[in-house]
């Protein structure tokens, strides 16, 4: 997907992860792809969230508590960023892949 504002990306994936099927989701990275957040659907709705950059860390919460966790963590890992990509995640294993560093 193309870079997405930074204002309204939490917006537009909150949206794309409510009719995502289970173990599928989104992952939000920076520019440079070497910081981002992985948002997988779980049982339920329940949302594993894996935050890698400044943060390393993994957590499940329910999508009610996401909008709040989520806006910190924006503001942890894109202090900066105006701009950041969004991609669709058809399996778990993809969340946090290598990709080519710009």
């Amino acid at each position: 997907m193309a870079l997405v504002n930074i204002e309204s990306v939490q917006k537009r994936v909150l949206d794309q992860l409510k009719k995502t099927p289970e173990r599928q989701g989104v992952e939000i990275l920076s520019y440079k792809r070497n910081r981002g957040i992985s948002l997988v659907r779980s049982a339920g709705d329940s949302v594993t969230v894996r935050e890698r950059g400044y943060c390393d860390r993994e957590m499940t919460v329910t999508l009610s508590a996401l909008p709040k966790l989520l806006r910190s963590m924006i503001g942890t890992e894109f202090p900066r960023s105006r701009k950041v990509r969004v991609y669709r995640l058809a399996d778990p294993e993809a969340a946090g892949r290598e990709m080519k560093k710009l």
